[in-house]
């Protein structure tokens, strides 16, 4: 495995509060964050950072992704534990393992993401952050 492993939303939300100097990192568009809801860690005394992994509208990769985890104060050899979470789980893989090459350590992906995996509707909500009824915030 290229970066520090996968966490169930509740292992993440446990995490958090047994590592003050850990970080949440939403990796989605500006458009969830905006019409679906972020991750709410204020209650563990931080704010969960917002860098999009694929940029909105375009669907472009984020060419300055590290350089926006580091005005988050997230940057290399700071030997800070770093959660990454996205929609389902997948893009939230992909920043963990740039992260970890990037020597940010040790980077997390959280499994089924904030709004879990699709039902056999195809309606997403099965697991996933929301789901678990862990807090949450939309604008």
């Amino acid at each position: 495995m290229t970066y520090a492993g996968d966490l169930t939303p509740q292992q993440t939300w446990d995490f958090l509060a047994e590592h003050p100097d850990a970080a949440l990192v939403d990796v989605r568009t500006d458009a969830e964050w905006r019409y679906v809801g972020t991750p709410d860690v204020s209650g563990l005394g931080r704010p969960t950072a917002l860098v999009e992994w694929i940029r909105y509208p375009d669907g472009a990769p984020n060419p300055d992704f590290l350089g926006q985890l580091a005005a988050a104060g997230i940057s290399p050899g700071a030997n800070r534990p770093v959660v990454f979470v996205c929609r389902s789980g997948v893009r939230s893989v992909a920043a963990a393992k740039a992260a970890t090459e990037a020597g940010i350590t040790p980077s997390y992906n959280v499994l089924e993401g904030f709004e879990g995996n699709v039902d056999e509707a195809g309606h997403r909500g099965v697991g996933g952050w929301r789901s678990a009824g862990l807090p949450w915030r939309q604008s």
